[in-house]
């Protein structure tokens, strides 16, 4: 199988030749690791693109200060200022727009990118040529992650509570800028279109089941009708026990999720994918076992998850993103263990 076509067997629960990999260009894991990583990337490939595209990052030096510590900030095209204190891995605000929702009346959301022209062309081409072998998944289509960033977290989750005007405006204004992205996707050539909103605390949701389906539901339907018409397919990510959403984002017509397993019971999970036909995305805990475990206890868990979510008949796929401070000895262990699972 091409790698394409391994990718689609696994999301429509067919026997894979071999399960399939995926690789996150995590610019954090790869400046800590450099050439030692692109040597085991290209051993050991992926199917949702290739290897030699993925650059070793590196920080610009003009956010190193003259101690050695990097500060990076910049702000974004919502208006958001960010401040990064590790190369790589996410920031947080120092300065949100809408923190004082008088300022909501002058707000306006980033325009979309443009679905026409000789760059949109150049990226069509690109899209065409990758998926002559690869799988191509692209977006990050969110609304809570966004709102959270223009308005303090807790605010924003007590105004969803309250239902107030200004935080439904707000929604609906971001849920118009995403479908205009939806829809540069579409144009542009995808196999499945990336969500990512996180609603999971560590054992439940961080607001109702009810709450949820009142204020999320109908904007995310309305994000994936016509990725559903045009015949792509839909993947979800979202961090924390989320457990009480899956029927939901499965009737929503949502093909994957990409969850935060350590915070499952794993067998429960494989249970209730399958019995969904709803694809999984296994990625292995990048906390304590990553950072914090011997490389022997990493290749178990790549075992353990492989045998739990039965790889070999399809509905799930390796997901692999390295972040700073993995020990290198555990970054092999892993890739190597995924790579043996794969016969390579």
């Amino acid at each position: 199988m091409l790698p394409r076509e391994r990718v689609f067997a696994a999301l429509d629960f067919s026997k894979p030749d071999v399960v399939p990999l995926e690789y996150h260009p995590s610019p954090a894991g790869a400046y800590e690791h450099g050439e030692r990583l692109r040597a085991l990337w290209e051993r050991y490939p992926g199917d949702f693109g290739d290897h030699r595209d993925f650059p070793l990052a590196k920080p610009d030096p003009r956010w190193i200060a003259p101690d050695g510590r990097y500060r990076e900030v910049r702000r974004d095209e919502w208006g958001v200022l960010w401040q990064h204190l590790i190369f790589g891995v996410a920031g947080h605000p120092l300065e949100r727009p809408l923190d004082d929702w008088s300022n909501l009346v002058r707000f306006a959301p980033p325009p979309p990118p443009a679905a026409s022209g000789r760059e949109f062309a150049a990226e069509q081409q690109r899209a065409r040529a990758h998926q002559r072998t690869f799988f191509l998944k692209s977006g990050w289509i969110s609304i809570l992650e966004v709102m959270h960033a223009l308005r303090r977290f807790d605010d924003v989750l007590m105004d969803i509570g309250a239902d107030t005007v200004e935080v439904n405006r707000l929604a609906d204004l971001i849920t118009e800028h995403q479908l205009g992205v939806v829809h540069y996707l579409l144009k542009r050539g995808v196999d499945a279109v990336q969500f990512g909103d996180d609603f999971g605390a560590q054992s439940t949701l961080i607001l109702s089941l009810k709450t949820w389906r009142r204020f999320f539901q109908p904007r995310y339907q309305r994000l994936m009708e016509p990725i559903h018409r045009a015949g792509k397919k839909v993947f979800f990510h979202t961090c924390g026990r989320a457990r009480m959403l899956l029927e939901d984002l499965a009737g929503l017509g949502v093909h994957a999720i990409w969850p935060q397993l350590n915070v499952y019971d794993e067998h429960e999970l494989a249970q209730t994918c399958r019995s969904l036909r709803m694809a999984i995305a296994l990625h292995p805990d990048r906390g304590s076992l990553m950072i914090g475990s011997a490389p022997e206890q990493v290749r178990q868990a790549v075992e353990r998850l492989a045998g739990v979510f039965a790889v070999a008949g399809g509905g799930a796929w390796f997901y692999i993103e390295i972040d700073s401070g993995f020990p290198f000895e555990s970054v092999q262990a892993l890739i190597e263990s995924v790579g043996r699972l794969r016969g390579l």
